[in-house]
């Protein structure tokens, strides 16, 4: 990558990033077309090829920086001592919907790259992805799971809510009136059904306004 891409005006960054990551997280790499990328940042080929030398430095530049940006925000969010399973998701998801009201398409671009299997990708991001799965663990290690056992199987709850909020995310970003504050109240009702599945419990009663942080409406 040509380090002037950071002498550009913010907005123009921005642009740039959006639009590939747009691209990446709804094609993946070997579909993706850096014409549609172009056409949706709305600059020359010329120009995104100056900064980013092939299509492959792009695709590994996004995810780094995806990957750096999104742990950053999980470090000011997260609680380090939370211990709760359920609490220790919903801030996870929080930090999420912070980080995609920049950048709307950045957890589906990340979850994407972490399932890519095209050979040319899957090296080029190989030793950063290992790392970022490694230290997301690291934030589900905090939760006392033993408070999960004697509800059933913590390994399946745990995987129900992982599947559960993959699933939404990816459904969210397909939608045209798709917003960070829409997809973290959906994944938020979900969790709540869930957590009172697992332990037998009434949830608290939310309305829509209670749902987003800050009390937005959707």
């Amino acid at each position: 990558m040509n380090d002037k891409f950071f002498e550009l005006k913010p907005e123009k960054q921005s642009r740039m990033i959006n639009a590939a990551l747009k691209v990446f997280a709804l094609s993946g790499y070997k579909h993706a077309s850096t014409d549609d990328i172009v056409k949706e940042a709305g600059i020359s080929k010329g120009l995104l090829f100056h900064y980013f030398n092939s299509k492959i430095g792009l695709y590994a530049f996004l995810f780094d920086f995806s990957t750096r940006f999104m742990l950053l925000e999980m470090s000011q969010t997260v609680r380090r001592g939370e211990t709760g399973f359920f609490e220790l998701i919903r801030q996870m998801e929080q930090a999420r919907m912070q980080v995609m009201k920049l950048y709307p398409y950045m957890q589906q671009f990340i979850n994407v790259c972490l399932e890519e299997d095209a050979p040319e990708a899957a090296e080029a991001i190989g030793d950063k992805r290992s790392d970022y799965m490694h230290r997301m663990d690291a934030y589900m290690a905090q939760a006392d799971y033993s408070r999960l056992e004697q509800f059933g199987e913590a390994y399946r709850i745990q995987r129900m809510v992982r599947y559960t909020i993959a699933g939404i995310t990816r459904e969210q970003s397909l939608r045209y009136d798709f917003t960070p504050e829409r997809l973290f109240a959906e994944v938020s009702s979900y969790i709540d059904m869930i957590q009172h599945m697992a332990e037998g419990k009434r949830p608290e009663s939310r309305t829509r306004k209670d749902t987003i942080p800050g009390g937005l409406m959707i």
